[in-house]
């Protein structure tokens, strides 16, 4: 069986499809790329084929992209010298993409060459896009639901198969920028309004014939190989260029604070490709490429992002014995923020939705939530008023619990109240079916308690969504000390269905998202009580590429939420609560009426419309700013231990079940420096020798909360690595 397959006919066109077997979409092998070749050879060899035509037997896609596991064991298989052996498998793609765009063309004359078009019946990305923009001309069927372009910026790499040299040269660079640099994947009628295509028809395959039989050398020839070539936009020595290349260069900095290898290795490429000729440029796209798929950042990053994040989606962790736990009716308990979000995505993903408040202006309320989101979704083009109508339709808003009758699933989203939800519970079981699952959706609470007032404590799981549900990707499940395989799988089934993202975590307080975000948030204050500048500290964290340093994150999530969290914690824990000062300032800020964004005061000013108008000075006053300011490396540290280390305790305690979800969930859930593939994968980069020794010298420093764990100690002196230790299939240690 072969990926590409050629047919010729009597008119002296060459079809090569593209159909891999096995697959529901194309992904690109090194196997692949030498049928292809194979095929080009053949068909620009034989005088009897006039042109080529490259499609796809997918039903709705064309490609995918590339199968990112290889360019990893490229890597791999290179031995001593592996950036070498990378550099010359990248070249070996782009001499094939160069022989598609020379055609067979004379290198002196360009002529001669035979037309070579891309039939594309749908989605096109990475290389799937990359392979069609060699060819001669592109055509796209008229289908909505396809997208187009290069999202490797997503995964920590860019278009190294020629697509950024040819983009850049076809668009310009600030015409390329929203698809190389944002890796913005568009619907065919706007890849046409911007020049990334050529043609949008209803049949693809017959377009590209036509224009095959009709195309002369010069529709073959692409504007760079032709005399006179000049870059649209302007070249870098050119002053419109210039000035494009120093904002580009701003732009990127100022969205990446420099976090990020790829972006930066792009407009390298871009920049120094545009001062050359083509096939040059193809060489430093090339080398830029290698020098990025060698930067451990980007293997973590493919790893964490891609790889691992669709093995998770498709069931990596699911029950394997237990059927199809689809959801067609969800009750939902609470209409506030969380359990409106949580009716909104159910609704989306074609769901009947109960919404329960206690009357029903509240429920209505909720309900409204959903509507303004789909009037916001017409005002973009993004929802007709038919699509409004029909998930409207969808969600029943009520105080009558007897509506519930009928439900397969319910999750509670009421007061972070274990008396309150307790109560809920048993009003509730006693109207649902017995099969039914029951879900809390609490942020902090040990599931194993909650399901106490459960009189089906196996069909009793939490479903953790993060605010706001129609943004977040993740969700995290929690299995509590009873919870059954059956609602371990409804749970998963349910978040495919509105297609997030879940890990599953065994049951603890504050579970394994929070128990991570707490100390990051935690430590932030501390600093601050240390007399450490806010500012340092926020921008610290955005430096190591998280979206808002935690000073900032604590105002966004409400301050007296902090403080509810602290002391239903320490009345959970008694003695063993460890007193910080970063509760006292809480609880103070508390008292002062400052509870961050919501309440037009926290650490920041706010004005009438609540922007940010500053860090609030006031603070000072009670913890006045230090003389001598920290190394910001050495407070970018503390950051990240404070979080890693809680990782590594949930791996070893067993909360983490699987090293994959430890990344996946770190970075979808919070956003956790995305470039390092999240915390287990960070110290992976660092090495466990390194991190057990700044443990030690940051818990002799700043207290027993940066000791180093015993796992994290065995794999230093053993030196091994996490994902080296465990295989992605095990449970953790």
């Amino acid at each position: 069986m072969t990926d590409f397959t050629m047919t010729k006919d009597a008119e002296g066109i060459a079809t090569i499809t593209w159909d891999v077997p096995g697959k529901s979409m194309n992904v690109m092998s090194f196997t692949g790329l030498q049928e292809l070749g194979d095929c080009i050879d053949d068909a620009l060899a034989d005088d009897a084929v006039r042109g080529i035509v490259i499609t796809s037997g997918k039903e709705g896609s064309f490609a995918g992209g590339m199968d990112l596991n290889l360019l990893a064991k490229l890597r791999d298989d290179a031995g001593d010298d592996p950036a070498r052996g990378l550099f010359q498998g990248v070249m070996q793609m782009h001499a094939l993409l160069r022989r598609i765009e020379r055609a067979g063309m004379d290198a002196k004359s360009n002529k001669g060459g035979k037309p070579i078009a891309a039939a594309l019946p749908g989605t096109a990305a990475g290389i799937g896009l990359e392979l069609p923009l060699a060819t001669h001309r592109i055509f796209v069927a008229d289908n909505p639901k396809a997208r187009i372009g290069l999202p490797e910026i997503m995964v920590g790499i860019f278009p190294g198969a020629g697509g950024t040299t040819r983009l850049v040269r076809k668009l310009g660079a600030m015409g390329a920028s929203p698809f190389l640099l944002e890796g913005k994947m568009v619907e065919p009628a706007k890849a046409k309004a911007a020049g990334l295509i050529d043609e949008v028809v209803g049949d693809p395959v017959a377009a590209a014939r036509d224009w095959v039989l009709k195309a002369g050398d010069g529709d073959i020839l692409k504007p760079w190989d032709a005399k006179g070539y000049k870059m649209p936009g302007g070249a870098p020595y050119h002053p419109a260029g210039f000035m494009t290349f120093v904002g580009a260069n701003a732009m990127v900095n100022g969205k990446t604070k420099g976090a990020f290898p790829a972006p930066k290795a792009l407009l390298s490429a871009v920049y120094e490709g545009a001062l050359v000729d083509f096939d040059t440029a193809l060489r430093i796209e090339a080398r830029w490429f290698t020098h990025i798929l060698m930067n451990p950042s980007s293997g973590a990053m493919m790893r964490s992002l891609f790889i691992n994040k669709e093995a998770l989606e498709k069931g990596a962790v699911r029950p394997s014995d237990i059927p199809d736990q689809r959801v067609n009716k969800l009750g939902v308990l609470g209409a506030g923020m969380m359990g409106a979000g949580i009716a909104l995505v159910s609704a989306q993903a074609g769901m009947e939705v109960v919404l329960i408040d206690r009357d029903q202006h509240s429920a209505d309320r909720g309900k409204a939530y959903t509507e303004s989101y789909l009037d916001k979704g017409m005002k973009r083009g993004k929802t007709t008023a038919e699509q409004k109508a029909a998930m409207l339709e969808r969600i029943t808003a009520t105080p009558d619990l007897d509506r519930l009758k009928g439900c397969d699933l319910i999750i509670e989203a009421v007061f972070e109240d274990p008396k309150v939800k307790a109560e809920m519970t048993g009003k509730v079981e006693k109207i649902i079916p017995g099969d039914c699952i029951f879900a809390s959706n609490t942020s902090t609470l040990p599931i194993t308690g909650l399901a106490k007032a459960s009189q089906r404590p196996e069909q009793f799981i939490g479903i953790h969504f993060f605010s706001p549900v129609e943004k977040m990707l993740l969700v995290e499940i929690i299995k509590g000390e009873k919870t059954g395989d059956r609602a371990v799988a409804k749970a998963l089934d349910y978040v495919r269905q509105i297609r997030k993202t879940p890990i599953v975590v065994n049951d603890a307080r504050f579970f394994y998202a929070n128990r991570c975000i707490i100390p990051y948030v935690n430590e932030g204050a501390r600093m601050i009580t240390e007399g450490v500048a806010m500012p340092l500290i926020d921008h610290a964290a955005q430096q190591l590429g998280f979206p808002v340093g935690p000073v900032q994150l604590t105002d966004e999530t409400s301050i007296d939420l902090g403080a509810r969290i602290a002391r239903a914690t320490k009345q959970a824990m008694g003695n063993a609560y460890p007193d910080s000062p970063a509760d006292d300032l809480i609880f103070w800020l508390e008292e002062e009426g400052r509870l961050g964004r919501k309440a037009g005061a926290g650490f920041f000013d706010y004005d009438d419309k609540g922007k940010r108008l500053g860090y609030w000075k006031g603070i000072q006053d009670r913890y006045p700013l230090a003389v001598t300011q920290p190394d910001l490396i050495e407070v970018q540290e503390r950051l990240m231990f404070a979080q890693v280390l809680e990782a590594v305790r949930a791996l070893e305690e067993g909360v983490l079940m699987d090293i994959r979800e430890g990344d996946v969930g770190a970075v979808l859930g919070w956003g956790f420096a995305p470039w390092s593939g999240g915390p287990l994968s960070w110290l992976d980069i660092i090495g466990a020798g390194y991190a057990a020794h700044r443990c030690d010298e940051l818990a002799a420093k700043y207290g027993e909360r940066f000791a180093c764990p015993p796992l994290l100690r065995d794999m230093a002196d053993k030196g091994e690595t996490f994902y080296g230790r465990f295989d992605p299939q095990a449970s953790a240690a």
